[in-house]
């Protein structure tokens, strides 16, 4: 789980650069996990992005958005270029419609910017990076309305004409899903906290009462919420996460299916390899004999933050 360590945190909890200067891990080919938003432009290089087992050949320019709790990792890239933002939910006060705009955007993180919107985000992107090293008075209030822009031009390339703006203005027509706005008020609220409970370590072996239990609400009533918010039920996206990270334990790790079933919420090894196969149409050994190993290694939960600043040799 990597977290986001900046100086002075408590006051700016956030930062952007390219790729070299943000550090290697930034461009990381094992599977890990944040803590924090990450939005990722990328303008340059070969190879694979690999989110959530979804794997996505690089042709860019591209723009992604990886929300806390994803596994993600760099397959094969060579010569990747770009920038990367990255920032806590607490950096989103000022707009904190932000955070549900995120969320949506989450839910088709690959973006495909043409030649008009590339170059505005290369200029938004560029007076970012001024603003941030520069930090003249006022920096960090400036950068939160940047990013603010960044969000909303980025709603626009999901859905031109359809998708409403952070702050929830309605737009023009309905998407391909039939949604005409997001999900406001207590639905987005709770569907949010469901979604952050879910990524914090250990939750996977929680059942959805004990999540309701938690937010205060029925289970009837967060399964309403829920998949009001994000189009599935809370229990799909249980099995979903639990799925995504037996993937991940299976391919990238030495763990045995016992070790694997505990670690992913399951007492049973038998009934885990039942759900596993339910879940993928493979018993875990075979998945795992299939896998290509490129998968890497579990992220050592003691390695140096993303962000880190740098010290001096």
């Amino acid at each position: 789980m990597h977290r986001l360590d900046v100086p002075a945190p408590h006051l700016l909890p956030f930062a952007i650069g390219s790729f070299d200067t943000i550090g290697p891990l930034s461009r990381a080919g094992f599977p890990h996990r944040h803590s924090f938003h990450e939005i990722v432009y990328v303008t340059g290089g070969t190879g694979t992005h690999v989110l959530d087992e979804d794997r996505r050949p690089l042709c860019p320019p591209h723009l992604c958005f990886i929300t806390p709790g994803q596994v993600h990792y760099w397959d094969g890239v060579h010569g990747l270029r770009g920038w990367v933002v990255l920032f806590t939910d607490d950096f989103l006060l000022a707009h904190p419609g932000d955070r549900d705009a995120l969320a949506r955007l989450g839910e088709r993180p690959w973006l495909r910017p043409g030649p008009d919107d590339a170059a505005r985000l290369s200029g938004l992107v560029g007076e970012m990076l001024r603003e941030y090293g520069e930090r003249a008075p006022s920096f960090t209030s400036v950068l939160q309305a940047q990013l603010h822009i960044l969000i909303a031009r980025a709603l626009r390339m999901s859905a031109p004409h359809d998708v409403p703006g952070p702050d929830g203005a309605p737009g023009s027509g309905e998407t391909g899903a039939g949604r005409t706005d997001f999900v406001s008020g207590r639905s987005a609220l709770v569907a949010r906290e469901f979604t952050r409970l879910l990524a914090q370590p250990g939750s996977l072996g929680r059942s959805v009462r004990s999540y309701a239990d938690e937010l205060g609400v029925s289970v009837g009533h967060l399964t309403e919420l829920v998949k009001r918010g994000t189009g599935r039920t809370p229990g799909r996206l249980i099995r979903h996460a639990q799925t995504v990270e037996a993937k991940r334990l299976l391919s990238g790790s030495d763990l045995t299916v016992t070790q694997v079933a505990r670690r992913v919420g399951f007492g049973d090894p038998a009934y885990f390899c039942r759900f596993f196969r339910r879940e993928t149409g493979l018993s875990p050994g075979d998945f795992r004999r299939a896998a290509d190993g490129t998968g890497g290694i579990h992220h050592d939960p003691g390695a140096e933050s993303i962000a880190a600043p740098r010290r001096p040799e």
